[in-house]
């Protein structure tokens, strides 16, 4: 079930968001606002623009131009308030291996100036909501890939911020211990009401976490809703051929069809987009013979995130640059 947003009320608000580097563009003109309470996602590859985006917006960058606040406050002009409204789990491991956890909490607490009998009765309380409870004595050079994202998250929480920015917080973990993240993750937005933004690359990720979810590509948004309306953006099914022989003839009769919503073309792969595929599958077998063309293989899913990504960008998430020869048709192209 979704989580039901206040839409009138903004954590953070972007507006045409700019960043050059020597002449290229990091971020391209982005705008979003995330609520009070919501969790947001930046869904995207390597280099899309997600870490530069949190950078900017935790005052790190300077924008190259643009508007944005974080907690009611603007990043240029109230740099100070900005960074006591947030938390931040980088990307990379900040934590001091030599320090216990408990070590690293009191010293993070301290920076922010919270009194010793204070900040320990929020280390107790960051450290049970990260079940760490136990571990707090220990040195973290001891702790477990795992236990040390828990660790920073508690320690991005201490000074009790509006926002916490989750950067890649489950990149070079295992399949097990991502997922126990991600549900820490998932109960701590619940639990505390915290505004949370987090960037991925992971699609099941942003799928499990998100209310909602930017799609960012090149640095740019290309597409921003929750994650089921934007599974629907597709309609239906999607189908994906093998095929083998000159596909042009075929190409061109599949366009025709107005139960086609989107058709894709990669290296011998067509992927299409429609309503009960199920259905669909023996017309396009039987257009296949007509047009000379071999079918190899037949699958059928219902959209995913993947699916979206391929949608808007025309490639997968993780696919290079130039790699293999790339056709896609919109709705609007397959008509005229």
């Amino acid at each position: 079930m979704d989580k039901i947003i206040n839409k009138h009320m903004h954590a953070i608000r972007v507006e045409e968001l700019l960043k050059k580097f020597n002449g290229f563009t990091a971020v391209d003109r982005i705008s979003f606002d995330v609520s009070y309470g919501e969790l947001f996602g930046l869904l995207g590859p390597n280099g899309a623009g997600k870490t530069t985006t949190i950078n900017i917006l935790s005052t790190l960058l300077k924008p190259t131009s643009g508007y944005a606040e974080v907690a009611g406050f603007d990043i240029r002009k109230r740099r100070d308030e900005v960074r006591r409204s947030i938390g931040i789990v980088f990307q990379d491991p900040t934590l001091d291996t030599k320090l216990t956890g408990k070590e690293n909490l009191l010293f993070h607490a301290m920076l922010y100036g919270i009194k010793k009998e204070e900040a320990e009765k929020r280390m107790k309380e960051v450290l049970e909501l990260v079940e760490l409870e136990d571990r707090a004595d220990t040195l973290v050079e001891k702790y477990s890939g795992g236990m040390k994202r828990r660790l920073e998250i508690a320690r991005g929480l201490i000074h009790r911020p509006k926002v916490l920015f989750l950067d890649e917080p489950t990149l070079g973990l295992d399949a097990q211990t991502r997922r126990r993240i991600w549900d820490y993750i998932k109960k701590l937005n619940k639990e505390t009401e915290i505004t949370m933004i987090l960037t991925t690359h992971y699609m099941e990720e942003a799928d499990y976490l998100c209310d909602r979810i930017a799609i960012i590509d090149h640095g740019k948004i290309v597409a921003i809703d929750n994650p089921t309306n934007l599974k629907n953006m597709l309609g239906g099914d999607v189908v994906i051929l093998e095929i083998e022989g000159d596909a042009n003839q075929y190409i061109e009769k599949l366009k025709e069809l107005k139960w086609v919503k989107s058709l894709m073309v990669q290296n011998g792969i067509l992927r299409m987009s429609m309503e009960m595929g199920e259905r669909k599958i023996p017309n396009l077998v039987n257009l296949a013979e007509k047009s000379g063309v071999k079918i190899n293989s037949v699958n059928l899913h219902k959209p995913s995130l993947e699916d979206v990504f391929l949608f808007f960008t025309g490639r997968k998430i993780r696919d290079e640059e130039g790699e293999g020869e790339r056709r896609e048709w919109t709705i609007r192209e397959m008509r005229r």
